[in-house]
């Protein structure tokens, strides 16, 4: 059974975030023991797979690849970009990250600054957080009503399914890491000089309410998953997994989009250099 198969979270079942073990390792072949060793080796060959199939994408452009990332602080959704899609060119990849709205952001709708961040014909696009936070910081931190929050899972999925129509094919991953993990991730996170700048108080404020995030998350991942725009619980308390399986879905996902270069232009049929 596939990466793809094992994660996905079909239209109308259930997340099941709490039956979800993030330190499994399912879809892997072989020894246990030889679990980490095989998976790099794959991660190599789908980024190998992934290069040329980008190109042909970029030559093509006429649709694109959206690359939606989500999880708790420390998750390792920045991780995920180096490691997955870091060998790919730079020159097709649109990276994009959702902090906190400007004043700017926050005088349009919701959407309005996602939207501007899509990614154009040919390109693969990467949302570091994304759209979602505004059904899920926002929700946690009674930020709006819970009547304006609500209406916006239906926002989304209109959103998602212009985005379809127009050609831009969507994956989402939620990177599942246990509170365990995420303990020990923070405390080396303040304990390295290189690394502790990266930690913020507020993150011990986002845990302090797990429980609420993980209802929040399962009913952003509920209400949707569609056809269209596929939800992936990843277990990602192992780095070397959450790689391959998320290099794996994508690699499948681009090949079934077989994206092929322009045919050779008739006028540079013949043509020589001296």
């Amino acid at each position: 059974m596939s990466a793809n198969d094992i994660h996905i979270v079909k239209p109308g079942s259930k997340a099941r975030l709490g039956d979800t073990d993030p330190s499994k390792t399912p879809g892997l072949s072989g020894p246990k023991d030889l679990e980490k060793a095989a998976a790099i080796r794959e991660l190599a060959q789908n980024a190998e797979a992934m290069k040329l199939l980008q190109r042909r994408l970029y030559a093509e452009s006429k649709r694109s690849l959206l690359i939606v990332l989500q999880g708790m602080d420390c998750g390792g959704k920045d991780g995920t970009i180096r490691h997955v899609l870091g060998p790919l060119n730079p020159q097709g990849i649109r990276v994009a990250s959702f902090k906190k709205p400007t004043d700017e952001e926050l005088s349009h709708d919701f959407l309005w600054r996602i939207h501007r961040q899509t990614p154009a014909k040919g390109e693969i696009g990467v949302f570091n957080r994304s759209h979602y936070e505004d059904v899920l910081v926002v929700r946690v931190l009674n930020l709006v009503p819970r009547a304006q929050w609500r209406e916006r899972y239906d926002r989304i999925n209109e959103f998602e399914r212009a985005l379809a129509d127009s050609g831009t094919r969507i994956l989402k991953f939620m990177l599942h890491i246990s509170k365990d993990e995420q303990k020990q991730r923070l405390e080396a996170r303040l304990a390295d000089p290189d690394k502790a700048w990266k930690f913020n108080l507020g993150d011990l404020d986002t845990r302090s309410r797990w429980d609420e995030y993980m209802e929040a998350y399962t009913d952003a991942i509920e209400k949707c998953s569609t056809d269209y725009a596929p939800w992936f619980v990843i277990p990602a308390d192992r780095k070397w997994y959450r790689n391959w399986a998320i290099s794996s879905i994508v690699r499948r996902e681009l090949e079934s989009m077989d994206p092929k270069p322009p045919a050779k232009p008739e006028e540079l049929e013949g043509v020589t250099i001296e």
